[in-house]
């Protein structure tokens, strides 16, 4: 029977009523269609309790997740707060429902998420790009600059929000205070996509959190960096430029009408734990991460992130002063049955959460050590930061290309067209190319480039990128 290790059930209603029904289960005649019986598929159905006639009755009149999501508002000073079980994903799209409507213009950071884009094209926003510093040394993104933001905002004087993502992929972060000042004087919210950043603010080593700096409106993943089911998210948001209501209505317009109580109940209970031994257990992680660090920087020609820009909790490492190639690096560290976040040609992403320990962190540091002089090789350049400056020029909004008919043509047949595709060299995520751009001989030129250097180019139906798709008619 399910317990409760840690006796959070007394500050998390969603997690005391999901372990009540566990203890006394009923004889459900409602959704989901297991009806808790574990011999008909086995154990992947265990613990599935439904918020509808599960958690709360079928017309929540116990008032439990009202409740959960008050008391995450209060431990994050947000005026309202919303789960999701939908992941980050559901809740930007459900923001930019809320802050914008059809027709209208929006600033959004170049590193956007692809679930951002698709925000766009639901909400029908026409997006002005601003563009994050990239670290000519690294060939990572830094933070966007306060000043690209005023003066695409002194620019776009129309325009109805800001949309940034920090901290970024890779754990660079940015000024999200300067964001703010930028986005206030022109008397319009900041949106931080904050998914990998739950635990911010929260310990003394740690950056303060985005709504504690200003932003409007933070969208976050519980399961990311706190112990939550995969899909558990939170948005949370002050209501001075923000509409209360329109907030929910795009939440609920964009969410599964059966969510799955397991995983509110742990963004709950993830929660209670962040306030009462988040502080304990976030010194522990970060103490290993520190510790992880130094070890990886006795491997001749390894660098480490790191510094008062990066999260102290993620390990990212660039692998080009080795001449070691990441993807040979990931193999063995598969076979060490230790899988990292993201590995590619170059850079090595490992998400370390409240739940690790310098167990983990030895293990893995060691590890890394190990492979890197197994496959070590020589030097070569990192991929230059010029790959991610291509300038973007909008054909059509979004929406538009989205929609419009499309057809796939050979690469250099491209030239000249309207992508209907984002495509981006990832990590870091920055497109090269996004829907409604035209494709043009530079952009090509550093999708070329990257996929020399080894880099993975995501999101393109084409991963080869042979063919792209474009739109039909326009060009």
């Amino acid at each position: 029977m399910p317990t409760d290790p840690r006796g959070l059930r007394e500050d998390a209603p969603l997690l005391d009523a999901w372990l009540r029904f566990r203890e006394r289960p009923p004889t459900p005649f409602t959704i989901p269609g297991h009806k808790q019986r574990t011999d008909l598929v086995g154990d992947v159905v265990a613990g599935d309790v439904p918020l509808y006639a599960g958690l709360d009755t079928m017309k929540l009149t116990g008032g439990l997740l009202a409740d959960a999501e008050a008391r995450a508002a209060r431990l994050w000073g947000a005026d309202v707060c919303r789960f999701s079980t939908g992941g980050a994903t559901h809740a930007n799209q459900a923001v930019a429902l809320a802050v914008a409507g059809d027709g209208d213009t929006v600033v959004v950071s170049r590193t956007l998420h692809r679930s951002l884009l698709l925000g766009l094209v639901l909400a029908g926003l026409t997006p002005v790009w601003v563009r994050p510093d990239v670290d000519a040394a690294t060939g990572l993104p830094l933070g966007v600059p306060a000043e690209a933001v005023r003066r695409a905002l002194e620019a776009h004087p129309e325009a109805r929000a800001v949309f940034v993502g920090d901290p970024s992929y890779v754990g660079t972060v940015g000024d999200v205070g300067g964001l703010a000042a930028a986005a206030h004087a022109h008397a319009v919210p900041l949106v931080v996509d904050a998914a990998w950043a739950a635990h911010f603010g929260f310990h003394p080593e740690l950056p303060r959190h985005a709504l504690d700096l200003g932003a409007d409106v933070v969208v976050t993943s519980a399961h990311k960096t706190l112990p939550a089911w995969s899909q558990a998210a939170l948005v949370l948001a002050r209501t001075e430029r923000v509409d209360a209501a329109r907030l929910d209505a795009g939440v609920e317009a964009t969410a599964t009408t059966s969510p799955a109580g397991a995983v509110l109940a742990s963004t709950d209970a993830a929660r209670a734990l962040l306030a009462r031994d988040g502080e304990e257990l976030l010194g522990t992680a970060i103490a290993a991460t520190r510790a992880a660090r130094d070890r990886l920087r006795t491997v001749d020609g390894l660098v480490v992130l790191d510094g008062s820009a990066v999260d102290p909790l993620k390990l990212t490492v660039l692998l080009a002063g080795t001449g070691a190639d990441g993807n040979a690096v990931e193999r063995d560290l598969l076979d060490a049955g230790l899988p990292v976040e993201s590995a590619d040609r170059d850079v090595l992403v490992a998400v370390v959460s409240l739940a690790d320990t310098s167990d983990t962190l030895d293990r893995l540091a060691d590890a890394v050590a190990r492979s890197v002089e197994r496959n070590r090789r020589l030097p070569r350049d990192v991929v230059g930061a010029a790959v991610y400056q291509v300038e973007p020029e909008p054909v059509v909004p979004p929406r538009e290309a989205f929609f419009a008919a499309s057809e796939v043509v050979p690469l250099p047949a491209a030239v000249g067209r309207v992508s209907a595709e984002l495509v981006a060299p990832y990590p870091p995520g920055i497109p090269v190319l996004a829907p409604g751009e035209q494709v043009t001989a530079a952009s090509l030129d550093a999708l070329a480039h990257a996929r020399r250097s080894g880099v993975r180019i995501a999101y393109a139906a084409d991963p080869t990128l042979s063919t792209l798709r474009v739109v039909t008619g326009v060009e």
